[in-house]
């Protein structure tokens, strides 16, 4: 079952709202689809067949009695699993939250809620969203729908199959550092991460505070859109989250762009790309160029410095977020043998429940916070992500998008990654966007075929923060241009 659910969510949404369809019949053709497909992709760590087909039996009641059921009226959604909600479980990937319930739900999935859409299930993730594979997940990873002996990308991995193959027309990932970019890139579907502060983090768990964003996954650059018009807005619950509404999207999503500049990052066209990533981006270029785009070259000279200064910064602040699971607060609890204090809980609470992956950035970040290297490592990376926002700036100066690949590599197979290094190089074109706190997106854009089988590559699109509008816009004209629907 590869390929995009055959009907977007805005089309089903229209269909419940008229009555041509019901909500029950959309939530049970999604069911039907995870239980034919779940076992052999492990995408779900949970999936709530009995509440979602109470509440769309709710939606239908509704519409019979001529209420409104809103934008999203009976859309099945699969909820990345480090999203809280006040039902299931929120396991972040991790034995150490295995049995983890929260006692409220994330305001983004509220409002998503609240505009008729049904929760369906939770997405596998890597632990604590710290990975670029799924694979550093507790209950093993996800696995590609069109080459299940390769990864689905991470940490967004889960809902990215999902709706890769068919089983919710949209999803929602976290990204912190590429994690809704680069899995939507490697499993041929869209993955919009919002400018920082655009959509509500409360009731995301955190990894690094500065870097998080919820966003939506889709079959269509317009499901992408409507996603992210009902998530947006000013949060009480969380600080960080602008006061500033997000203008019509979906109204400008069919304009042409022949008015607009695509910057093309010169550092983006490497030798270090896989030759078939370079070819489907200069297929790209070209399709800009026929829609009557101006094409301009730009310079981000410190594209090379974001991967250095991202995993200074994230794990710095995954260090000081993670000290709350300690098996008291949060979290499985080890038992105390005799003569053990407080400290040997801590640490055997921390060392059973978390993972490789996680306690390595852990240790990273406490390393970089550290007394005598504070200075030497966080300090300057602070100081390198001004001047990587600084170079997004001057790049908008002269241009209204830039264009890029979304990963140097297509879907890799499992374990071939297994270097930290090597996996950590992999986000070289996703991690400066969320430093700089500006929105991207990965739109299908081609294949590269291996022994018979054809891996999706993604293109990258970056615009100013807080101009989703123009970057929607743009995604949606190279979506079209590719005879996509």
């Amino acid at each position: 079952m590869v390929g995009l659910q055959s009907e977007s969510a805005i089309n089903i949404a229209d269909a419940v709202r008229h009555r041509r369809r019901s909500a029950v019949e959309g939530v049970k053709n999604s069911l039907r689809a995870i239980e034919e497909e779940n076992t052999s992709l492990n995408a779900f760590r949970e999936v709530y067949a009995e509440e979602s087909l109470a509440a769309a039996s709710s939606i239908d009641h509704g519409i019979s009695q001529g209420h409104d059921a809103g934008p999203l009226a009976g859309v099945p959604v699969a909820i990345k699993d480090n999203i809280v909600t006040d039902w299931g479980r929120t396991t972040c990937g991790s034995l150490f939250l295995e049995n983890y319930r929260s006692p409220f739900t994330a305001t983004a999935v509220q409002r998503l809620i609240d505009a008729g859409a049904i929760i369906i299930g939770k997405t596998n993730c890597d632990e604590f969203a710290m990975g670029s594979s799924t694979e550093h997940c507790a209950w093993g990873p996800a696995r590609n729908p069109w080459d299940p002996t390769r990864v689905p990308g991470g940490s967004s991995g889960g809902s990215a199959v999902a709706v890769a193959a068919g089983m919710t027309p949209v999803a929602l990932g976290s990204d912190t550092g590429g994690s809704i970019r680069q899995p939507a890139g490697m499993c041929g579907v869209v993955g919009l991460k919002p400018s920082y502060g655009r959509v509500s983090r409360h009731g995301l768990v955190a990894f690094g505070s500065s870097l998080d964003q919820i966003g939506p996954m889709a079959g269509t650059v317009t499901d992408a859109a409507l996603l992210l018009q009902v998530m947006a807005g000013h949060d009480r619950f969380d600080s960080t989250s602008i006061s500033e509404s997000l203008p019509d999207c979906l109204s400008q999503l069919e304009s042409p762009i022949d008015d607009l500049r695509i910057g093309v990052p010169r550092e983006y066209l490497t030798d270090a790309n896989d030759p078939d990533v370079n070819q489907v981006f200069r297929q790209a270029i070209d399709t800009f160029r026929e829609l009557g785009a101006t094409i301009v070259d730009v310079d981000l000279p410190m594209t090379d410095s974001g991967v250095a200064t991202y995993y200074i910064l994230a794990t710095a602040e995954a260090s000081s977020n993670l000290a709350r699971f300690d098996g008291m607060r949060y979290g499985a609890r080890s038992s105390l043998a005799n003569g053990d204090d407080l400290s040997d809980l801590y640490d055997q609470s921390r060392s059973a429940g978390f993972g490789a992956e996680v306690r390595r950035r852990i240790m990273l970040g406490t390393f970089v916070l550290s007394a005598g290297y504070y200075d030497a490592y966080y300090k300057k990376a602070l100081q390198v992500r001004r001047l990587i926002k600084q170079e997004f700036d001057d790049a908008f100066s002269k241009c209204h998008a830039l264009i890029g690949p979304v990963s140097p590599i297509p879907a890799f197979e499992f374990g071939a990654k297994a270097d930290p290094l090597s996996m950590y190089l992999a986000d070289i074109y996703t991690v400066n966007t969320n430093i700089a706190g500006i929105c991207g997106i990965s739109v299908p854009a081609g294949f590269k075929t291996v022994g018979g089988k054809k891996l999706p590559m993604g293109l990258q699109l970056q615009a100013q923060a807080m101009d989703e509008p123009t970057l929607l816009r743009v995604a949606r004209m190279f979506e079209k241009a590719r005879n996509s629907p």
